[in-house]
């Protein structure tokens, strides 16, 4: 989990160096459903591109999580909101965030408009999710 908090926090910081490190050389992001560029993006230089484009749409950007981490194996989720402002309309975006972890780094990223699904993916369900908080 504190590999996936580190991630928020360096985000939110705007250091993408940071980030960068926390990623595996060999990670993969899967935008979420609908995203006008699904990838996947594969290895940390695509993936640090992907993320420059998206912090570029809006002057300012942060994201704020919204649930504790659950955790399951190697993978950490928790809903977030991504909060985006200047450059035209603001957004706030509502969704979870499945990142597995390996290697003391993030592996794998996939993110999810609906929480439940993305509990799936951790082998849980709402209910499993509560019991743990």
């Amino acid at each position: 989990m504190e590999v996936v908090r580190a991630a928020n926090e360096a985000w939110n910081a705007g250091d993408m160096d940071a980030l960068g490190e926390l990623y595996h050389p060999d990670v993969i992001v899967r935008a979420i459903e609908g995203w006008p560029e699904p990838g996947p993006y594969v290895g940390r230089e695509a993936v640090m591109r992907w993320t420059a484009q998206l912090r570029e749409t809006w002057d300012a950007d942060t994201v704020e999580l919204t649930s504790d981490f659950i955790a399951a194996g190697d993978r950490v989720a928790v809903r977030m909101v991504w909060h985006g402002a200047g450059r035209g309309p603001e957004a706030n975006m509502a969704m979870t965030i499945v990142q597995t972890v390996r290697d003391g780094r993030v592996f794998y990223v996939e993110y999810f408009w609906d929480h439940a699904k993305a509990l799936e993916v951790l082998g849980l369900s709402e209910q499993d999710a509560h019991a743990d908080s």
